[in-house]
């Protein structure tokens, strides 16, 4: 990949637009480390939770109507549980119907680096200021193969945030498009800290970890 030099930053929005779009994109990561588990620093209030309607046997249910896991009577393993519960604990109040659960868990289940870069959003993105480090950074911290928990991925956007400007969109958006296929939305931040423990669960079909993920895309992407 070639050193990203551009800084065209003021191209796409104002300074007021920029600042809220941070702000937002700082809100929907706090959000998912909090959801996750992890104290959040930015969202202390509580009150703005959404009531979640699913369990993880309903992310069960979903998961065998599409032939991702096992179907009855096969039984569900342990490990494979312990993922259902925890993508309903996490997915499941970001989303307003059963058909927007299955549209999230397809992006664990689903990923073509190649497919992904034919898309118009994934040019958007990788035309933007900074991408290309973005993701070359990221890439080198996954690289290692310990498992993308929480706690990890806060540490490595802190340290991210320490070493390089981007902010807002033209930090995240790299990251989700890479590890998820899509960029835009919050709640993708909860899909990608599902995908080191469904690649670990043996799941029908096999889940590709976020070090495969990567590594794919910056194959392809050049």
């Amino acid at each position: 990949m070639r050193p990203d030099t551009s800084r065209d930053k003021s191209k796409d929005q104002s300074p007021a637009d920029s600042q809220s779009e941070e702000l937002r994109e700082e809100l929907t990561w706090e959000e998912a480390r909090e959801q996750a588990g992890e104290p959040s620093a930015t969202r202390a209030n509580s009150s703005t939770l959404r009531v979640n309607p699913f369990t993880g046997e309903d992310v069960a249910t979903l998961l065998r109507e599409r032939g991702w896991l096992a179907a009855s009577p096969e039984p569900i393993s342990p490990p494979q549980l312990a993922w259902c519960e925890r993508a309903a604990f996490l997915l499941g109040a970001q989303v307003s119907d059963r058909a927007q659960l299955a549209e999230l868990l397809g992006l664990v289940f689903h990923y073509d680096a190649a497919e992904v870069l034919t898309k118009v959003e994934a040019h958007l993105v990788m035309s933007r200021y900074a991408a290309r480090d973005v993701l070359r950074c990221i890439a080198l911290e996954l690289l290692d193969d310990i498992p993308l928990t929480p706690e990890r991925f806060s540490a490595i956007i802190i340290a991210m945030k320490d070493s390089m400007e981007p902010r807002g969109r033209e930090l995240f958006h790299p990251i989700r498009l890479a590890l998820t296929g899509r960029s835009g939305e919050g709640a993708l931040d909860r899909v990608l800290l599902l995908l080191d423990e469904a690649a670990a669960a043996g799941f029908v079909v096999p889940v590709k970890s976020a070090r495969t993920r990567i590594l794919e895309f910056c194959s392809v992407f050049v």
